[in-house]
């Protein structure tokens, strides 16, 4: 009979930290802006970091050249990239294979899940074994390894202040993104949001990677928590406690705000639809062939794209974080030995799950309170992060929140929110071709569209090839989208009362009007920024009186002279949210 050999996982051999002044860690992924504000981050703690290029065609390509097919394209765009970029250095750079292996390592995201995502290491390793560079390093962050996964003597050390660094690269790239994004459509000047936004990335950057990695504000105050909170040692305390306390990068992101009031001329009078995208997290992240350049088409589609900020991925995993310790609380005091009467075992059990619940509470706690103090001081445009809660409440009758891999029930619960709040026109779901997690939500959306016909949602399924099929089915879907926005926008002009040639005329003789970063309310039941920016100015107009003799009747297009009183008052009464 023969021998049987049964697989075993291989061992990876990991940074130590006398290797650490000689390893370059790759990475990517994300956006051109989280990236560049993740990496000055690192580098701001002694890290060297190096971006891996946007992934290709080419990349994708080369990642089923030397990968598993069976693997969806996020695994083969990826390592793809990553084995071209290692060719360029031993064929263009001339380094030899061994320096590659000693001097470089690639560190990624892994998971427990029950999708592909979780073998993605091993076919790192598969791919990278069959394209020559056997034995390259690849380290894994994974999302239930904890802040000291790596151990001791690893080069990484996954402690509280990495955790702050990378909080605020992540918190600061989220913001500017949306930003940008939301900015892009409405310039002036094209191209001009590009090279503001460059530049403001680069001084933040800046910022990050001369952030002291030693002086800490508020050592006194960690001391004392420290003290009071058994636990937590001084030496986690003391980066978040700095995180709280400290105003460091406050009076740059002020001058941020400044820069784009001043270099930025926007036209908020343009009516386009806002098209929320959601889906697969990396599907929904990447700005390159990826996901077919979606957003950038969307763009030149006349569309606002609404991106999906990070920090609502860090809280979804801190809320199911939550409900699973919630679960697990009974079974784990039964579990007890001596049952019932064991009183010091109960107490200890007890003690326990509360600890772990108020370290939780308190992280998320942080990352919100850390997130809404950027936005605020960038203009407070960006959206509010949405309750978890909510969310777990409006997804529940369609998708069970205890169900995991992918985004779980966030993507049911967003495309429900953000339609019956107005916060969109078309949601547009993207995920990779066979993606099981994303195949069970758009099961779970037949439900959703039957409950709520007028929401307008689009899947679309990536892969290296087919974008033209999925431009098509996108331009069909704006289609409706737009015809919704421009009888929105043609609503809230005739409320108005005004012609739109006066609100312009007005709006040019108001510098304000023509600001990127500008506060103003989201009425009821309007979600365009065009529908709500003409009834804004119009409220203004209406508190000059200058202007009151230019009141149009809506009628017949010509002026009547002042508005009623009544009018008036009901206009003036309207509330909102504040958006951008």
């Amino acid at each position: 009979m023969p021998h049987i050999r049964h697989f075993r996982r291989p061992v990876e051999r990991d940074v130590t930290r006398p290797e650490r002044d000689n390893v370059t860690f790759l990475w990517g992924g994300l956006t051109a802006r989280h990236e560049a504000l993740i990496t000055a981050a690192m580098q701001g703690l002694g890290y060297r970091v190096q971006l891996l290029p946007t992934p290709t065609k080419a990349d994708f390509q080369t990642g089923r050249e030397y990968g598993n097919n069976g693997m969806c394209n996020p695994a083969h765009f990826t390592v793809g990239a990553l084995i071209n970029f290692l060719k360029s250095l031993r064929d263009v750079e001339g380094l030899s294979t061994e320096e590659i292996i000693r001097n470089y390592a690639y560190y990624t995201a892994g998971s427990m899940g029950p999708c592909r995502f979780g073998m993605y290491e091993s076919e790192y390793r598969l791919a990278l074994r069959n394209s020559g560079f056997d034995g390259f390093r690849v380290l894994l962050f994974q999302q239930k390894g904890g802040m000291k996964q790596s151990g001791m003597e690893s080069a990484v050390d996954l402690n509280a202040q990495f955790g702050t660094a990378l909080l605020n690269g992540v918190i600061m790239g989220d913001i500017l993104n949306e930003l940008a994004y939301r900015i892009r459509p409405y310039e002036v000047d094209p191209g001009q949001t590009d090279r503001v936004f460059a530049d403001i990335t680069a001084r933040l950057s800046d910022r990050l990677r001369a952030k002291s990695a030693s002086v800490f504000k508020g050592r006194a105050l960690a001391r004392v928590i420290a003290y009071l909170l058994p636990g937590p040692d001084l030496e986690t305390l003391e980066p978040i406690v700095d995180q709280v306390v400290d105003h460091y990068y406050v009076e740059t992101l002020r001058e941020c705000v400044t820069t784009l009031n001043r270099e930025i001329e926007v036209d908020f009078l343009r009516v386009k639809p806002v098209v929320k995208v959601t889906g697969e997290f990396w599907a929904q992240t990447t700005e390159g062939d990826g996901n077919f350049r979606l957003f950038s088409f969307l763009e030149s589609q006349g569309a606002e794209v609404l991106v999906e900020p990070l920090t609502s991925w860090a809280n979804y995993l801190c809320d199911l974080a939550l409900s699973r310790l919630a679960e697990r609380r009974g079974p784990s005091l039964q579990a007890v030995p001596g049952g019932y009467w064991n009183l010091a075992g109960r107490t200890k059990a007890a003690v326990a799950h509360w600890r772990r619940w108020l370290i939780i509470r308190l992280g998320q706690a942080v990352l919100n309170r850390e997130y809404e103090r950027i936005r605020r001081t960038l203009g407070g445009a960006a959206h509010l992060q949405v309750s978890q809660a909510e969310m777990r409440r409006m997804a529940r009758p369609f998708y069970d929140p205890r169900l995991t891999g992918g985004e779980g029930h966030l993507e049911v619960s967003k495309t429900i929110y953000c339609t019956l709040n107005r916060w969109a026109h078309m949601i547009l779901s993207v995920k990779p071709f066979g993606c099981l997690p994303s195949t069970q939500s758009d099961g779970a959306q037949a439900a959703v569209l039957a409950r709520f016909p007028e929401i307008n949602f689009l899947s679309v399924e990536t892969s290296g090839e087919g974008e033209l099929n999925a431009y098509s089915r996108i331009q069909m879907a704006l289609t409706e989208a737009k015809t919704a926005s421009r009888n929105e926008f043609a609503a809230s002009l005739e409320k108005t009362g005004y012609a739109l040639d006066n609100i312009r005329a007005y709006c040019a003789e108001h510098r304000e009007f023509r600001r990127p970063i500008q506060p103003f309310p989201q009425y009821e039941g309007v979600c365009g920024k065009a529908a709500n920016f003409v009834r804004y100015v119009a409220s203004r107009m209406d508190r000059a009186p200058a202007r009151r003799a230019r009141k149009r009747d809506c009628s017949t297009d010509t002026c009547t002279g002042l508005v009623s009183a009544g009018v008036r008052r009901a206009r003036q009464s309207q509330k909102g949210t504040w958006s951008a």
